[in-house]
Order: C-alpha cells, then structure tokens, then sequence
C-alpha cells in the first residue's frame, strides 16, 4: 500500500458549520423576511459563479436580494451570512493535532464564495494548520467537477494514492476516489481517526 503523506480537508461539515448552505439561508428568510422560492430560485443561478470567484459578494447580494429596496443594508446581511460560520463539534482540535508534527502535507480542498472563504480562513486562523487552499473561489471549479481534484493533484505535485480526500458528502468523493485518491466520508472525529489510522496516519 502507497504510504499516505498528503490529507485534503473539506471545511464546511468537517470542522466548521458550512459557509452558507440551504439551512443558513432558511434563517436568513425568517429573519429578513424574504421569499424562499424567489431568493432561492436567484440563488441557484448565482451560485456557480458566486463560489468560483466571477462574481463577488456584493455582485452576489445585488442579484439575489438587493435587485429591489429593503428595509435593512447590505452591511446587515452580510454580517448574517459570516456570523452563519462556527466551529463544528471537536473537529478543527483534531485537525490542530494532525498538524502539528509536520509529518503530513494538509490542505483545505473546498467550495467557497471568495470573501467567506477569506473569512473562515482568518476567523478559525486555519494558515496554522493548511499549507495550502484549494479553493474553489481561487481555482474557479467547484467538487465534485475532476478539474478541482485535477489540480490540486498537478499543484501539489503528489500521486493520488499518496492523498486522502475528507469530505462529509458523498459525491464529492466519488469523483475523487476514481481518480485513485483514498477518500473517507466524515461522520464523526471518532470515525476520522479510526479511518485514517487504518491508512497509517495518525496524530
């Protein structure tokens, strides 16, 4: 078996809450008094480009919310959306501890808007634990498309039997695990370290 050295981490539903999924987006309608099928019908047309960085977050709340007047500012929505991430469980202490010994090549493989990725990088101080981001808003392809997988392979210069792909969903492995990557479905931090242990890596 091809000894492990390099761990690509999804963010949202591993270590942290997701950045601003279908749930952050209910609370924003009850909050903000807005029409579900409406924003989530611009939201959907919006989102490739909202998370592969051609369109920004203002450009993104002009589409979905703010194409009519409203009785808050786009200031106040946007502290929602960030306010929306939060640490998740045990998971980034987990992560910490992988980290710390250098013994393995960590980085953050996920789908982000620009500015909330930004946001979630310096709010969580997660430079102290990736060595590099595959984001996304930076890579301007979005899991579970090969061509984000693709890359972060080709940058990284590592042989997909080399890595492990943690993602909590399902197909945004598969893709992934074709390709030859070792991937594992996060459920639990009990679960990870078990799986990953299985795979020689361990804190």
């Amino acid at each position: 078996m091809t000894k492990v050295h390099t761990l690509f981490w999804d963010n949202g539903g591993v270590i942290l809450t997701n950045g601003w999924d279908r749930d952050s987006r209910q609370k924003a309608v009850e909050k903000f008094h807005l029409d579900w099928v409406d924003f989530e019908d611009r939201h959907e047309l919006m989102l490739n480009a909202f998370e592969c960085g051609t369109a920004n977050l203002d450009e993104y709340l002009q589409r979905t919310i703010f194409y009519r007047p409203r009785d808050f500012k786009p200031e106040d929505f946007k502290k929602f959306m960030f306010d929306q991430s939060q640490l998740l469980g045990d998971g980034l202490e987990f992560l910490a501890a992988l980290a710390k010994p250098r013994r393995y090549m960590m980085a953050a493989l996920n789908n982000e808007s620009l500015e909330i990725n930004d946001y979630r990088i310096k709010k969580f101080n997660l430079r102290d634990y990736f060595e590099a981001f595959f984001s996304s808003c930076y890579l301007g392809v979005r899991k579970p498309d090969r061509g984000i997988y693709s890359l972060a392979l080709k940058i990284t210069q590592r042989e997909p039997a080399e890595c492990v792909l943690i993602d909590d969903r399902g197909l945004n492995l598969e893709c992934a695990h074709e390709m030859g990557m070792n991937t594992i479905q996060f459920k639990s931090v009990a679960q990870l370290r078990s799986e990953l242990a299985a795979m020689g890596v361990t804190e």
